[in-house]
């Protein structure tokens, strides 16, 4: 029996969008009472993001997490007084069954790494808002939590299980389907939740899940509710932690208003951020524009100017270009940064984001861009920043130069060129609000050999650096004269491209991050999207589009392989 050919969503004409507004939302509802928000999933089975497959069982695929991910942004911008939040299900026994099988089954294997990827990233959101922006997060499963359902919950900070003989946690995917969990189950559970290492071997090598008073003597939950006192509970806790929050927004947030953007087949227009795309090359260039002005005079006036506050706007754009580029250009192999514009405007902001971080929303900035770096950190593409006269790679747009792979710097001018040499600035935000996922900054990274190097940096920190004098601080990896420029850029693009896609995937992820690890370098580096193998086997799906059950266990009471 032949296995049903695999398509890729990313192949159609129509690229998939992560821009989404609640009332468009078909998987999600969101309410606001007060200093608590409540996220209830009920997936409309009929909604999936492509067909071919239905979303039964509170399944999710891409399009769900995507109303996730804007559900949370919304969240932290547009409430400010939001201290908690409460996931739970709309629908009756029944939290969430995962990742759809019949999706995964039906999706080429860069699919699923980019979708894996992605809801490992809003999974990982939730933990950062909860320790950087005060918003606390509590998980009511009033049903069936498997798979990718319980991993949700893990990601939050309480988890309240309904006590009526039904209603379970599983992460069956090994008994049932060979594969490992994908979105940090295995990992949040031992270094997160504390699960003994021989009660977590048995949780997860079993199908039928785990409910009641076990679950909460494992830690696999925090406590057991009987359902004529859930609602009761809910609201208890959901004060309680609304009570100790160390959120201070307060009054009306700002509206994040729809991206303006122009999608065409040469690439992507935003207002502040430009994609051009050469597909014979396999190459996006990402352009990234300075603010035309010096920021406001005060909070106020950024409050005025909302969605439309440069380090806000750029970070949204820049956020949205790199998701497109992963999941609709899976061709393109190199990313490739410039910038431009006035660079005092970009270190402005800096200033201006730095002085006042305190305010909610400043810091609401702040933590966002951190996360859009940490994006760009584990983004599977050969990663280039080329500083050239008229760049803008100042303070936080500097990062993108020591997050590249490469990055090489002008010396001088180009003949005929008459702007200014290009030049490096660090400010205070290179040395510790951006740090990447195993909590180093990217400098910190860079500099593992000798912490010196960073303070020999920091203390340049003002100055606007030439070529030469940024190589010999090692913020560079070359700086090249108008005579080799050109040449060298050429040869370099041609011999990346000619190299295994595989090989340069595993050899940055391996060269990113090195150092000490946290839980949530551990969930990236150990990303089982890349073991997710049976997809590939011969009849792992049938001509029905059914997976074929592996595992020799007696029937698992929620059979995964029937979503």
């Amino acid at each position: 029996m032949s296995a049903v050919p695999q398509t890729d969503p990313a192949q159609a004409r129509t690229p998939i969008s992560f821009d989404a507004h609640p009332d468009t939302y078909y998987h999600w509802k969101l309410a606001v009472e007060g200093a608590v928000a409540t996220l209830s999933m009920s997936v409309n089975e009929d909604k999936g993001l492509k067909p071919g497959y239905k979303l039964k069982l509170n399944s999710y695929d891409l399009g769900v997490d995507i109303e996730l991910h804007d559900a949370l942004q919304r969240i932290r911008f547009e409430h400010p007084s939001v201290r908690t939040v409460v996931l739970t299900s709309a629908r009756e026994r029944m939290f969430c069954s995962g990742a759809n099988i019949y999706m995964l089954g039906l999706s080429t294997h860069g699919w699923k790494v980019n979708f894996c990827k992605f809801t490992n990233e809003t999974r990982n959101g939730l933990e950062d808002s909860s320790e950087n922006s005060g918003q606390r997060f509590v998980t009511v499963i009033n049903g069936t939590a498997a798979g990718g359902g319980y991993e949700l919950a893990l990601a939050t900070d309480h988890i309240i299980l309904a006590d009526d003989g039904a209603a379970a946690v599983a992460l069956p995917e090994v008994p049932l389907l060979a594969v490992l969990p994908g979105t940090g189950g295995l990992t949040r559970v031992v270094d997160k939740r504390k699960v003994r290492r021989d009660h977590a071997d048995y949780f997860c090598t079993i199908e039928e899940g785990i409910k009641g008073k076990r679950a909460v003597q494992w830690r696999l939950v925090d406590e057991i509710v009987p359902n004529s006192k859930l609602d009761a509970k809910v609201a208890e806790r959901a004060k309680e932690f609304a009570a100790a929050s160390k959120r201070n927004g307060n009054g009306k947030g700002i509206s994040l208003k729809p991206l303006t953007r122009k999608i065409d087949d040469s690439g992507i227009r935003y207002g502040l951020v430009s994609v051009d795309i050469d597909r014979s090359q396999r190459i996006a260039t990402i352009s990234i524009k300075a603010p035309d002005a010096s920021p406001p005079a005060d909070i106020d006036g950024m409050i005025a100017q909302g969605a439309s506050f440069w380090p806000l706007q750029v970070a949204r754009e820049l956020d949205d270009a790199i998701l497109h580029l992963r999941i609709n250009e899976l061709e393109t192999a190199m990313l490739v940064f410039k910038s431009h514009g006035d660079r005092a405007n970009v270190l402005a902001c800096d200033a201006f984001l730095e002085a006042n971080k305190a305010h909610w929303l400043v810091n609401e900035i702040r933590q966002y861009w951190k996360r859009v770096l940490k994006r760009i950190d584990v983004t599977s593409r050969t990663l280039v920043t080329l500083v050239e006269p008229g760049s803008c790679f100042v303070g936080t747009l500097a990062e993108l130069v020591f997050a590249a792979d490469r990055s090489y710097m002008l010396i001088g001018q180009k003949q005929g060129d008459n702007r200014a040499p290009p030049t490096i600035e660090l400010s205070a935000l290179n040395f510790g609000p951006y740090p990447m996922s195993h909590g180093l900054t990217r400098l910190q990274s860079r500099f593992q050999a000798d912490s010196e190097d960073v303070s020999r940096a920091q203390a340049r920190i003002g100055e606007a650096l030439d070529a030469e004098e940024a190589e010999a601080l090692g913020l560079v990896t070359f700086a090249l004269d108008d005579i080799d420029w050109d040449d060298e850029i050429r040869v370099f693009f041609e011999e990346r491209a000619s190299f295994s896609p595989d090989s340069l995937t595993g050899m940055e992820a391996n060269l990113r991050f090195v150092g000490p690890e946290t839980m949530e370098s551990k969930i990236f580096s150990r990303l089982t999207a890349w073991q997710n193998w049976i997809f590939q086997r011969p009849n792992a799906v049938g001509e029905d589009g059914a997976l074929r059950r592996y595992g020799t266990g007696q029937k698992a009471q929620f059979d995964m392989t029937r979503v």
